[in-house]
């Protein structure tokens, strides 16, 4: 197998991976902040439909972007009111809502299946898109994926580096010293919610206007994203770098799956296109293990250098959810 193949499966990882980027680092945001968004399965679903319906009304892809981003922010504004100023059950409010935006994007875009609408075109970037390796594998792509590299550097500037990101990272650690210092808890976990789900909502139209162009109901392969995003949301400890990591990890082991088919012929394609989540969910599983009483039992068996580098590669990816995650805010206590 020649390397011509090999960096154009690479190059599309690296292009599917963006719209899980964008929710991935959308729910970061949010659940740094406090608030943990499980509606994003049906968000995403609902902003796909949505941005979808957008640019096949309007012949407009910024628009089609626009009106994900705007079903995103919407979604988690109601989120947002139901748990900040109501503080109803983050959980059971993000699942009713994740099962309600599916049904509304099946039922709504039911009249738009099969159309044709405008998609994003490949944008190379002059003269590094000629560079040997790097060329086709960074600089080939449209501007969205270009735009998911970029937020992964922004979002972290901005979280580790910023006042204003270390006063999102107070108040969902510890909400109370936060508002002694003078923040405003609840208006700023408002703020990033929304701006969250927002981002969370572009990934709905870069399925559907790139990665997956065109909406086909129940059949357009969406259902179930959401879910993969939260799990990578946490296997990213709530870090962007991290949070892109599981993404692309993600994106590479679908890609996996397509290559495995034809040598692997008996085994059902089906099982190579479902293999992915599962080993996502193994993997997760492998971030929350270190501290578990049964895998000290089974390390104490070995070797003390053995169990000492298996710890230290466990505790590596061992991550801690903001303290105050889920935990409304009061600020007349």
């Amino acid at each position: 197998m020649n390397s011509s193949p090999i960096l154009a499966g690479l190059a599309g990882v690296l292009s599917s991976a963006a719209p899980i980027l964008f929710a991935v680092i959308g729910e970061t945001i949010s659940e740094l902040g406090g608030v943990l968004n499980l509606s994003m399965n049906g968000m995403i679903l609902l902003s796909a439909m949505g941005g979808f319906a957008a640019s096949l009304a309007t012949g407009s892809i910024l628009l089609g972007f626009l009106a994900g981003a705007a079903i995103g922010a919407l979604v988690s504004l109601i989120v947002a009111f139901s748990s900040i100023t109501l503080k109803q059950s983050q959980v059971a409010v993000g699942f009713v809502l994740a099962l309600l935006c599916r049904d509304l994007s099946y039922f709504l875009g039911s009249q738009i299946m099969g159309q044709t609408a405008p998609r994003l075109n490949l944008l190379p970037i002059p003269f590094l898109c000629n560079l040997p390796i790097i060329g086709p594998l960074l600089f080939n792509h449209d501007i969205m994926t270009y735009a998911s590299f970029i937020l992964v550097i922004v979002s972290w500037f901005h979280i580790e580096r910023t006042t204003p990101g270390l006063m999102l990272k107070g108040i969902g650690e510890n909400p109370r010293a936060a508002y002694v210092r003078g923040a405003n808890v609840n208006r700023l976990r408002y703020i990033y919610t929304v701006v969250g789900g927002a981002i969370a909502g572009l990934a709905g139209p870069l399925y559907s206007l790139s990665v997956k162009a065109g909406w086909k109901g129940t059949i357009s392969g969406l259902d179930g994203i959401g879910w993969i995003v939260l799990s990578i949301t946490i296997f990213g400890g709530w870090t962007p770098f991290r949070a892109a990591l599981g993404a692309y990890l993600f994106a590479f082991l679908q890609w996996l799956g397509l290559i495995l088919q034809p040598v692997m012929p008996n085994v059902p394609s089906q099982v190579l296109q479902v293999a992915p989540f599962p080993l996502m969910i193994l993997t997760l599983l492998l971030v929350n293990i270190s501290n578990a009483e049964w895998m000290e039992r089974s390390l104490s068996r070995l070797p003390v250098p053995v169990r000492r580098d298996i710890l230290k590669v466990l505790h590596s990816l061992n991550a801690k959810p903001p303290a105050s995650l889920g935990v409304p805010f009061d600020d007349e206590s």
